[in-house]
């Protein structure tokens, strides 16, 4: 017997990673790598907060068992992390008509939901906004679901495209999945307003379609509250769907992977019923999840002081990342550089679609150094006072100005 035939044909490496592996042998001293979806401070360097590390004190102080955890993870973690989707008084936790599971970070979250979804007879089509995060697809054909795109951008690539996205999700056969950005939509940082939420709810709501709303960067955008402003359109009593939170960009807990998956219910039977079934997703892919990020969380989140800490230590990021947005677009409005850019200090989020073609993003990488994704998505924190002047330069020189 040998291994099948396809595996010893070398696979293309990940769009994303294998770029940052690409930036590590790069030997050029004046490298900037924008690609990779990591927070970096002033330094370029990913730091770790001061609430983790108290909160990390603390936990070696009371060193509990490393006995397995439950299938779903700690009772007061799953509450806390519903707490921070919802708020304590939100209707849905009121009604207690959701659950919600612990998960190794949001990568898993999504694979657990997809697993689930398709073990109880989901449908086996799943939407994507074109253009996604290039997980997302490999994600769910690798769980067997039939990919499908939705449009997001209009034709200027700044915003949202609200009519033709409603036109083909109303095309969806009901029971189809639709995977939606909660908030720092990646790679675009391009979030529907208010308005276009609640109109993507009633298309949701009307054709029976199944919503996971991927909500990977909480506070990375304009706060913890306002970056849920899409449950104005999709948290309502008669929809059903599934949220697949993330912690490694706003507790900066990147290599603890940790986050959770929340499936919200009409009533509280059906969602009991359907943590019976996440239950068995879950044993027969990981059994059951890691402790130690999902423990810095809870202790984070459950104590006054330091969750009141974490906030000033996220706003102080999220306050970052805004400055640098608008740097960027007064440094490209000031060099002349063609293109549209007063949309971007507005997006939210880590990341902006820059718009350029494969060949400009490849003389970026080439000529200058300068490492992006696809059509030109960088991450804004990945700018610094002392990287900034030379990106503006080659962004000039390969779209002109």
């Amino acid at each position: 017997m040998s291994l099948p035939t396809r595996s010893l044909t070398p696979a293309p490496p990940d769009p994303i990673l294998g770029l940052s592996e690409a930036f590590r042998a790069d030997p050029r001293p004046a490298k900037v790598n924008l690609a990779v979806g990591v927070y970096v401070d002033q330094t370029g360097t990913t730091p770790v907060m001061p609430s983790v590390l108290e909160a990390e004190r603390r936990l070696l102080a009371r060193a509990g068992s490393k006995g397995y955890l439950p299938i779903d993870g700690r009772p007061a973690y799953r509450e806390a992390v519903r707490d921070l989707v919802f708020e304590p008084d939100h209707e849905i936790v009121a009604g207690r008509r959701s659950v919600t599971v612990q998960t190794p970070g949001g990568t898993g979250a999504l694979r657990v939901a997809a697993d689930f979804l398709l073990q109880t007879g989901s449908n086996r089509t799943v939407w994507l906004s074109e253009p996604t995060w290039p997980n997302h697809t490999q994600l769910f054909s690798l769980a067997g679901f039939e990919v499908r795109r939705y449009p997001y951008l209009d034709a200027g690539g700044r915003h949202l495209d609200v009519a033709g996205m409603l036109s083909t999700l109303r095309s969806a056969a009901r029971g189809d999945v639709v995977v939606l950005h909660g908030s720092c939509h990646n790679p675009t940082g391009v979030d529907p307003d208010p308005a276009a939420w609640h109109a993507i709810g009633d298309v949701l709501r009307d054709r029976d379609l199944v919503p996971i709303v991927d909500f990977a960067y909480q506070g990375f955008g304009h706060g913890l509250r306002e970056d849920a402003d899409w449950q104005a359109g999709l948290a309502r009593p008669d929809l059903e769907f599934l949220v697949c939170s993330s912690f490694s960009k706003n507790f900066a807990l990147y290599n603890e992977r940790v986050g959770a998956l929340t499936v919200v219910a009409t009533d509280g039977q059906r969602a009991a019923a359907a943590l019976s079934h996440l239950k068995i997703a879950i044993r027969a892919n990981y059994s059951n999840p890691p402790s130690h990020g999902a423990d810095i969380v809870e202790t984070i989140l459950c104590d006054g002081a330091l969750r009141a800490q974490w906030e000033t230590e996220l706003a102080a990021m999220r306050g970052r990342i805004r400055g640098n947005r608008a740097a960027l677009v007064d440094a490209l409005e000031a060099a002349g550089v063609a293109g549209d850019w007063e949309p971007l200090r507005e997006q939210r989020g880590m990341f902006a679609l820059l718009g350029l073609t494969a060949e400009q993003v490849a003389r970026l990488r080439d000529e200058f150094a300068i490492y992006a994704v696809g059509r030109g998505r960088i991450n804004v924190a990945g700018l610094t006072e002392a990287n900034l002047p030379r990106v503006v330069d080659a962004l000039r020189a390969v779209a002109g100005g």
